[in-house]
């Protein structure tokens, strides 16, 4: 086929012609042309140096970025704290047993003879007890990488470096008190924590706020409840210097049925366990509390709130604050 193009000569046009057919063998290796997969040899060694400088680059830049970053953050503390941190200066507070199943949420449900659900919440509190191991150090002996672990184990203080602390007593921001579980009286592990008898104990603490320091009241408040002031009242001015905590109930109708608590050891949690400045082996002071006469086939909402001059209390089910919320039935 051909065409005048304008200027008195002849163009011919050509179709283009269909790729030559390769076997598998040819696209692997064309030694007609040389080349393996499409590329020839000096397209291949170009193509693996670009890449080769590309990825050293990019790790080059990585490695100068997380140096920078890692050379910001502590070891031992956070770079943010207090009024500076999401966290704030506000601890909440918290208890336990807290099960895992969470179509069971804050309720804790059992009965004196129901055993299997008497030994359920019984498992959990041993749980928290015992802690969990927690990796705090690293490094190689030998080519072969070993770590130190630290336990928060409430039960088996021995051999660490812990002291028994007390009011009145000049210690350390670096202590660490110990938690004397065996103050816990009824509370106790050998008493099955009151489950078996139908007066349960939930264990109260403090979230932790690294450097925070409480600022206590050393007399009774208004609003408090008055088994609390009669409380502090009938405590020794040097062994005042702790964040209260009481409980009642959260309805109108629940507080009738709490005329016979207990707190264990005291009503509060001393503030020789503060600052909590990231100490090995640090543990959070605790507080258990025993319900003697629970009303059974009822349940019971309950509401515990600490006492501080720097902890804010709110009971807003959405906002909550310095308190903490949870149902108990006895069947």
């Amino acid at each position: 086929m051909s065409k005048n193009n304008g200027k008195g000569a002849k163009g011919e046009f050509e179709f283009p012609q269909p790729a030559k057919k390769q076997t598998l063998s040819e696209m692997i290796y064309d030694p007609a042309e040389g080349t393996f997969f499409g590329r020839t040899g000096k397209s291949w060694s170009q193509l693996l140096m670009f890449y080769t400088i590309f990825y050293i680059v990019l790790a080059a830049l990585f490695t100068i970025c997380m140096q920078g970053l890692l050379s910001t953050i502590s070891d031992t503390e956070p770079k943010w704290k207090l009024h500076e941190s999401l966290i704030g200066t506000n601890p909440g507070l918290g208890f336990r047993p807290l099960s895992e199943q969470t179509e069971r949420g804050s309720v804790i449900e059992f009965g004196g003879k129901k055993y299997q659900e008497s030994d359920y919440w019984i498992s959990l509190i041993d749980d928290f007890l015992r802690g969990k191991p927690l990796i705090i150090n690293c490094y190689l002996l030998h080519i072969i990488p070993i770590c130190l672990m630290l336990f928060s184990d409430y039960n088996h203080t021995e051999g660490r470096e812990m002291k028994h602390c007390s009011f009145g007593q000049q210690n350390d921001p670096s202590d660490v008190c110990v938690v004397n579980t065996d103050l816990f009286g009824d509370c106790s592990r050998a008493k099955h924590y009151g489950y078996k008898t139908n007066q349960p104990c939930i264990f109260l603490k403090l979230n932790k706020i690294f450097g925070w320091e409480p600022e206590v009241y050393d007399t009774p408040q208004p609003g408090m409840p008055d088994d609390l002031k009669n409380f502090i009242n009938a405590t020794k001015p040097e062994e005042r210097k702790q964040i209260w905590v009481s409980c009642n109930g959260h309805l109108s109708k629940d507080k009738e049925n709490f005329q016979n608590i207990q707190y264990f050891p005291t009503q509060g949690f001393p503030t020789y366990y503060y600052p909590f400045l990231n100490q090995p082996g640090y543990l959070s002071p605790l507080v258990a509390v025993q319900f003697n006469s629970p009303p059974i086939g009822q349940m019971l909402d309950i509401e515990c709130q600490a006492w501080a001059k720097n902890i804010i209390y709110s009971g807003s089910a959405r906002d909550r604050m310095g308190s903490v919320t949870f149902q108990i039935i006895v069947n």
